[in-house]
């Protein structure tokens, strides 16, 4: 099984700290996040893990990793960028964003599913935004099921109808199958998308979320992994704080 984890982003809400270091290398108790990333992944029998590096790519330093190189993370956001590593997305894969946090119940969740296409989703998630003001509830990525298939994913849904909800925690289990049906719909997308796509103003500014809600709309199933917690996101100087607090 093979990991691909995005971390080109430039992370500007984190102000200092992240001028000359990329998110993923910030220390959480004497271990950078990614560090800690790939340390679950090979205890969870991932061996091949692979970083999709940008902004400060000197700075990154993770054990038995491979990188590739976003070199236009200047002018997209997260799913272009994720897709600089296009060609490893095949087989069993696990892609995840670098700035989340998680214990081995939530991989493992994810490792042991059998979708095609899963995104790991708290369903106990309005807790982790008590207190949390830099980063309020409006800005998460809902994900919206009706039994066991997500039908809507992204910011900005509202909730509280008919179907159950949760958060996407960033990370999304893929199989053989379902990681050519990823790249295939993305290519069919990147090849035809013009204005608007989904929750993106154009498709270079897509999020991972866009690319599944565009999955889901063109027929293809997309199952919730849902996990209770367990799991912080670092977005905010606040996250940080929260994320040295809570993983020791």
């Amino acid at each position: 099984m093979r990991a691909v984890i995005a971390a080109a982003g430039s992370a500007t809400r984190l102000g200092e700290q992240t001028r000359r270091m990329p998110k993923g290398m910030l220390d959480i108790n004497g271990i950078p996040m990614l560090q800690r990333q790939a340390d679950l992944l090979r205890r969870g029998g991932v061996e091949d893990i692979v970083v999709v590096v940008g902004p400060h790519k000197e700075e990154f330093s993770i054990d038995g990793a491979r990188y590739i190189e976003d070199k236009g993370h200047a002018d997209h956001d997260v799913l272009l960028s994720l897709m600089a590593a296009k060609k490893e997305i095949t087989g069993d894969v696990i892609i995840s964003y670098s700035d989340i946090l998680y214990g081995m119940d939530v991989l493992d969740a994810a490792i042991r599913s059998d979708a095609d296409i899963g995104m790991v989703t708290d369903t106990d998630w309005r807790g982790g935004y008590e207190g949390r003001t830099e980063h309020p509830v409006s800005e998460a990525d809902i994900v919206l099921m009706d039994g066991g298939r997500v039908v809507r994913a992204g910011k900005r849904i509202p909730t509280g109808g008919s179907h159950r909800d949760g958060e996407f925690i960033g990370m999304v289990r893929l199989s053989p199958a379902g990681a050519a049906a990823f790249v295939r719909e993305f290519e069919r997308a990147e090849g035809s998308a013009r204005g608007p796509f989904h929750g993106a103003a154009e498709f270079k500014r897509a999020y991972l979320t866009d690319m599944i809600q565009e999955i889901i709309d063109r027929g293809i199933a997309v199952a919730p992994i849902e996990v209770s917690g367990g799991w912080v996101e670092v977005d905010t100087p606040q996250d940080l704080e929260n994320a040295r607090r809570r993983f020791t």
